[in-house]
């Protein structure tokens, strides 16, 4: 015998994601995360290219520390707070604070000959590998 199942459109789809936080007072006082920085890392026979996404910050308040093949990059997000007269704020879902993304590559860094360039809210990262050291023959005696 064949049994039917109930057609549900709506499964799977997200679609109560949609409507997730209509119902929630205005006036809250939760904290928001962090947003994470979002990085795209691709690889040449010398270097790897790294992509991060860090909106709304100042390059002076962006630093990057490779460690061997460790990479740290960290940044201060900061208010630029503006009110205006007869205005009142209802609702800010914005972070303000420190973001903080850590990753190890497959080989060690040459942090002297990598680069470091930030526009439009990415930073953009060519980090150079280092050499691979050749092995030495021992004689046996």
């Amino acid at each position: 015998m064949t049994t039917l199942q109930v057609y549900d459109p709506f499964a799977d789809t997200g679609f109560d994601e949609l409507f997730r936080g209509f119902f929630r007072p205005v006036r809250t006082t939760e904290k928001t995360s962090p947003v994470p920085v979002r990085i795209d890392v691709a690889e040449t026979d010398n270097a790897y290219t790294v992509q991060a996404e860090i909106p709304g910050v100042k390059k002076d308040d962006i630093h990057v520390a490779i460690e061997g093949n460790q990479v740290t990059i960290s940044a201060e997000v900061k208010r630029e707070s503006e009110t205006k007269d007869g205005e009142r704020v209802l609702r800010s879902e914005r972070y303000y604070g420190g973001v903080y993304r850590s990753f190890t590559l497959p080989t060690e860094l040459d942090e002297t000959t990598s680069e470091a360039k930030y526009d439009n809210g990415v930073l953009l990262l060519k980090l150079a590998k280092k050499p691979a050291v050749a092995g030495r023959k021992l004689t046996i005696q």
